[in-house]
């Protein structure tokens, strides 16, 4: 079997067949695969609750950078499994929320002001 061209499609491969080798591919239902992902994603956040924003960067903490490291792992297996159950290609996905994000919050507008689209007189949505 050839292997897929990006990183991506072999990684949802490897995922997919991780999957079946175990038939867990029943238990990888689009609302089992978002509940695991906020678990992940709640996991995550655990890491950096209660540091300040220069300590968010995990400078000279390697450990905790490896736990969150694994975090980021999860999240990403189960957002790639989710996509996959799902028949949606990401890197498309991305592309259209990329040029949708670029037509809400022009870079001459928006420059170094971080509010909610809808939060600017004359936002474009």
């Amino acid at each position: 079997m050839d292997s897929p061209p990006d990183s991506l499609q072999r990684l949802n491969q490897t995922l997919l067949e991780f999957a079946r080798e175990r038939d867990w591919e029943q238990f990888h239902s689009p609302k089992n695969l978002s509940m695991a992902l906020i678990a992940e994603a709640a996991e995550l956040v655990e890491h950096f609750q209660w540091l300040s924003q220069e300590q968010s960067y995990l400078r000279d903490q390697p450990e905790k950078k490896s736990a969150v490291a694994e975090e980021l792992a999860d999240i990403l297996i189960f957002l790639i499994r989710s996509a996959e159950r799902l028949d949606i290609d990401l890197i498309a996905a991305a592309e259209a929320k990329i040029a949708r994000n670029r037509s809400r919050y022009p870079a001459e507008r928006v420059r170094g002001d971080a509010r909610r689209a809808s939060e600017y007189a004359d936002a474009a949505d």
